[in-house]
C-alpha cells in the first residue's frame, strides 16, 4: 500500500495544510471573511515545528454568524475529524483533531478584532483584498521601565521569602521563582529583546532569545526558594545599583 500523501508530509508541512484546508473550507460560507494565523502560524512560520500548536482567528460578518460558529465546530472538522474540544473563552476553544494536531482559536466580528489585542497575524484566506488587518498589540504600562522592575524583583524576593519562613512554600515559589523572574524577563525585554519575543508571555522561548541567562539558577524548584532568591538577588546586584536598605533586608534573610 501506497503511502497517502498527508503521511509523507512534515509536521510543519501538516498543521500549515490542515489550516489551507480549512480557509478552503470556509471560503464555501458566506458568512466567514477571513482565516488569520497567530504566532508560529502567523507571521513567524520559520519556528513552526512537530511541537506547535495552530493559534488562529476566524473573522464572520455579525454577531449571529460568531455565535453560529461558536455553537457548532462543523466547519472545524471540515479538514479532519475533532477528537477533543471545550469552549475555554467566551470566544473560542481548545481542540484536538484525531491526528494529534492541538489549535486553539477564537471567533471575532471585524469591529471586534478591531478593538483587540493581537501581533503578528498572517493572512491564511479573506474574501475580499480590500479587508485590511493590523496588528493591534497591548499597551504598555506607564511602570514599564528597568528601575520599576528591578524594585519589583527585589520586594518580590523579600515577600517570597518571608513567605518561605513561615511555611507558605507553594506562595514562596510563585513570589521567588515565578514574579521575580517574570520582572528579569521584563528587563531583558526592555534591554535585550532577542528575537521573537512575546509580547503575552515572556516565558516564551526565552532560552532562545537568552542563553545567557542562567535561568536553571532562578528556578529551582518546590525546594529551592533559597537558592532561588540567592541566585536572583545576585544577578540583579551584578548589574543594577540596588536600594541598599531593601537589598540588606533580602540578604538578612538569605541569612536565617
Amino acid at each position: 500500500m501506497t503511502p497517502s500523501s498527508s503521511s509523507l508530509a512534515s509536521p510543519r508541512e501538516q498543521r500549515l495544510r490542515r489550516l489551507d484546508d480549512l480557509g478552503v473550507h470556509l471560503s464555501t460560507r458566506p458568512d466567514a471573511l477571513a482565516l488569520l494565523g497567530l504566532g508560529s502560524v502567523g507571521v513567524e512560520t520559520d519556528r513552526l515545528d512537530e511541537h506547535s500548536d495552530l493559534d488562529f482567528f476566524v473573522i464572520v460578518d455579525s454577531p449571529a454568524a460568531k455565535q453560529r460558529y461558536l455553537d457548532d465546530i462543523g466547519w472545524l472538522e471540515a479538514p479532519h475529524p475533532i477528537a477533543y474540544s471545550f469552549a475555554n473563552s467566551v470566544d473560542g476553544r481548545k481542540a484536538l483533531y484525531a491526528d494529534g494536531i492541538f489549535v486553539e482559536y477564537a471567533v471575532f466580528t471585524l469591529d471586534e478584532l478591531a478593538a483587540g489585542g493581537y501581533t503578528g497575524p498572517r493572512v491564511i484566506w479573506q474574501r475580499s483584498p480590500e479587508l485590511t488587518f493590523v496588528p493591534n498589540p497591548p499597551k504598555p504600562s506607564p511602570y514599564d521601565y528597568v528601575d520599576y522592575h528591578v524594585n519589583e524583583a527585589v520586594t518580590n524576593l523579600f515577600v517570597g521569602l518571608h513567605r518561605d519562613m513561615r511555611g507558605e512554600r507553594l506562595s514562596a515559589t510563585r513570589f521567588i521563582q515565578q514574579y521575580a523572574v517574570d520582572r528579569i524577563l521584563t528587563i531583558m525585554k526592555l534591554t535585550d529583546p532577542g528575537r521573537y519575543p512575546d509580547v503575552f508571555d515572556l516565558s516564551r522561548r526565552a532560552e532562545q532569545r537568552h542563553p545567557e541567562l542562567p535561568i536553571g539558577s532562578f528556578v529551582r524548584g518546590y525546594d529551592g526558594n533559597v537558592e532561588s532568591a540567592r541566585a536572583i538577588l545576585g544577578w540583579l546586584d551584578d548589574r543594577f545599583d540596588l536600594d541598599p536598605v531593601i537589598k540588606a533586608a533580602v540578604v538578612a534573610l538569605l541569612e536565617c
